[in-house]
């Protein structure tokens, strides 16, 4: 029997096989394309300007409603645009709405959709709207979010040096525990407090590193401070980790117990059956910084109410994660884990939890 493929984004090994070599024309213009840990693609647009692009699904959550949803979709392709140094300016939108999807539901998703692009600077310039039989919720098409910027002022995950100190804000398993939270509230209820519940279901509002990015680079890029951001999304904190050491080349050192993991997301994933470090994460930011600089960009954060650690550094190595656990244990990973979340929000959904 053919095994079925995992859900989420592809294994490593099938982008290196079945995408990465067949990317079309090769190009001069295009200094940072597809690769592992790239959140968003660089393209040089004249002298000293450089555009970047990042491309991602469109989600609906029934439980987040049409208004929080589209909130959470714009959130995801800024925060991955964001992760450049560029902020976005342009998005082009396609909808593949399935059968059962009102204009009334479409209407209230696209309310919400058109003002966050409007609070976050970006204009809605072209797109494709359809309803389509075969299409389901959860995820109802895609966009495109582009940003102009100075050459000398954009990221990517290559710039991260030996040397330079890994930093992390927020929690691991953020979207995860958020979406338990919002979920399945008596099941967590079991096991949480009314506060703790409270805060869980507060992470919503978190799931975004658009204020992250902001915050940061205020202290400065390359050499002045910041040299790498990445978003940590599907494979969680752990996934991140590892994607940026292999865009850099070089091995990260990572202290597990300082990774922020507060009780009630513990307790969450527990639940939900996940590993808090390998699921869903979007709306906690991976970078590096070098050394003179953390003081500063941690006082940023701080100043702009976020959470944030110093969890590691980057040395020479081989494109490996060094994981040291609150034993003194340490285990290397040299792969993104598969993210249970998928799986476990099916079971969870069969199951009918609530």
């Amino acid at each position: 029997m053919i095994p079925r493929p995992r859900l989420g984004k592809v294994a490593p090994e099938t982008f290196a096989l079945h995408i990465a070599p067949y990317l079309g024309a090769q190009r001069a213009e295009v200094l940072a394309g597809p690769g592992s840990g790239r959140d968003a693609a660089i393209i040089k647009t004249g002298a000293g300007r450089v555009m970047a692009v990042t491309t991602d699904p469109l989600s609906y959550v029934p439980a987040f409603g049409p208004k929080r949803s589209a909130w959470l979709a714009c959130h995801l392709l800024a925060s991955d645009l964001w992760t450049t140094g560029i902020p976005p300016a342009y998005v082009s939108v396609d909808f593949n709405l399935p059968p059962e999807m009102s204009d009334e539901m479409f209407a209230a998703y696209w309310r919400a959709m058109s003002a966050e692009w409007a609070s976050l600077g970006v204009a809605v310039v072209t797109g494709h709207t359809g309803r389509y039989e075969g299409c389901g919720l959860t995820i109802i098409g895609g966009a495109t979010l582009i940003g102009l910027g100075d050459e000398g002022r954009y990221l990517t995950p290559a710039m991260a040096a030996p040397g330079d100190r890994v930093v992390m804000t927020k929690s691991a398993a953020i979207e995860t525990a958020a979406v338990a939270g919002a979920l399945f509230p008596e099941r967590l209820g079991a096991r949480l407090d009314p506060d703790a519940l409270a805060r869980l279901r507060a992470l919503e509002s978190q799931v975004s590193v658009v204020a992250d990015c902001r915050a940061a680079l205020r202290v400065g890029v390359r050499e002045r401070g910041v040299t790498a951001m990445h978003d940590a999304t599907e494979g969680g904190v752990l996934g991140g980790l590892v994607v940026l050491a292999q865009a850099c080349g070089h091995d990260l050192r990572i202290d597990r117990a300082r990774i922020p993991l507060p009780a009630e997301v513990r307790v969450a994933c527990e639940v939900f059956g996940v590993d808090p470090y390998a699921t869903l994460a979007q709306g906690a930011l991976l970078l590096t910084v070098k050394p003179a600089q953390v003081a500063a960009v941690l006082a940023a954060f701080a100043e702009a109410h976020i959470a944030a650690a110093e969890i590691g550094e980057v040395v020479r190595g081989q494109a490996r994660v060094w994981l040291t656990d609150e034993t003194g244990a340490v285990t290397t990973h040299d792969a993104p884990p598969a993210d249970p979340y998928w799986d476990a929000y099916a079971r969870a959904t069969a199951e009918g939890w609530r």
